[in-house]
């Protein structure tokens, strides 16, 4: 490709913040739970890239093929590809795509195919954009989204409200990471947390306490397996939380292992090192389902949580009983459409 910036450029990231910035000057986003991509098109070459540099358009052929098919020759978009499932976007279908098996992914690809929720305009018409400030890349962007007649393309929402921002954790919530919050007047900082900040949407759930692990070469508790029930009464193992205080280690393992009953789960139990975690070991205590939690979590996969939980409380005053999954379940979707289509 001969575009002024080359397929290995870095996209611009952001530094992560406990609160988001208010006055002049901020431009508001909402942070996508989806995979980076930039996307490339020089003529009749068309390349997608992720954030470190991998290329992604053999496991989007949908998005490469419709990049390719667009009436603009020379350009080069940022944005999130994302797979709306029933109304939410779900990263176990983007996931899914990362398979080996191009008969596998092309599939997919026509069960559910991706969208591409575009938040910046890198290259246009073969001209560089990267040292314009944000404020007149976005104007460009839009027209070039609202030139494009493509469904599959979706303008994010941008608002300098900080009220209205707030307002999309309420009314999309688990469809979204978080809110970002960019310079107006800075240029595109390729790889680096120069011009804009993210501020994630986190989120709690009351759970069992139905299994432990002692820690690595240890004798005491290194994390907790958590639990939920269905609409069955089966407990599902729906993750894990070792944020433990050392202080409170020996005490706490003594009581777990005075609770020691199995089966623990009596659904979805836990296996051994998977994708989902970072235990060296498989091996793990039942226990009788009587201690309950409050957990902090950002994400949910799958009917569970993608990443390890951090530990707020106990929660002796809750039943277990009353841990149920409808406090992961999947958000609702009007609220994400009305969000899309504001953009």
């Amino acid at each position: 490709m001969k575009l002024p910036i080359p397929v290995d450029f870095q996209p611009m990231e952001a530094r992560a913040v406990n609160h988001l910035p208010e006055g002049e000057g901020w431009q508001y986003e909402p942070k996508w739970d989806g995979f980076r991509c930039l996307a490339f098109r020089d003529g009749s070459e068309v390349d997608l890239r992720s954030k470190s540099g991998q290329p992604l358009a053999r496991y989007f052929p949908d998005i490469a093929e419709r990049v390719a098919k667009l009436g603009r020759q020379r350009f080069v978009l940022d944005g999130e590809l994302v797979i709306d499932v029933k109304g939410r976007f779900d990263f176990e279908e983007l996931q899914l795509r990362l398979h080996p098996a191009q008969s596998r992914v092309a599939k997919l690809a026509a069960a559910h195919p991706a969208s591409y929720i575009l938040f910046d305009l890198l290259v246009e018409r073969g001209r560089s954009l990267i040292e314009m400030p944000l404020s007149e890349r976005r104007k460009r962007l839009e027209l070039f989204v609202d030139a494009l007649h493509e469904e599959a393309f979706i303008l994010s929402p941008a608002t300098k409200d900080f009220a209205v921002a707030r307002r999309w954790c309420d009314e999309v919530g688990g469809n979204l990471d978080g809110i970002m919050a960019k310079r107006v007047d800075e240029p595109y900082h390729s790889g680096d947390r120069e011009a804009a900040v993210k501020w994630k949407l986190l989120k709690t759930a009351d759970c069992v306490v139905a299994g432990f692990r002692y820690g690595t070469n240890s004798s005491l508790v290194g994390s907790l397996l958590l639990g939920l029930y269905d609409e069955d009464g089966l407990l599902h193992h729906v993750g894990y939380t070792s944020t433990l205080s050392a202080k409170d280690k020996p005490a706490l393992t003594e009581k777990l292992e005075g609770l020691r009953k199995p089966p623990g789960f009596t659904g979805r139990a836990p296996g051994g090192p998977s994708r989902w975690s970072t235990e060296r070991s498989g091996e793990w205590e039942p226990l009788a389902p009587k201690l309950v939690v409050e957990v902090r979590y950002d994400h949910v996969s799958g009917g569970r949580f993608r990443h390890g939980t951090a530990l707020l409380r106990w929660r002796p005053d809750k039943a277990p009983r009353q841990c149920t999954m409808d406090q992961i379940g999947p958000a609702a979707s009007s609220g994400l459409h009305r969000l899309i289509r504001a953009g």
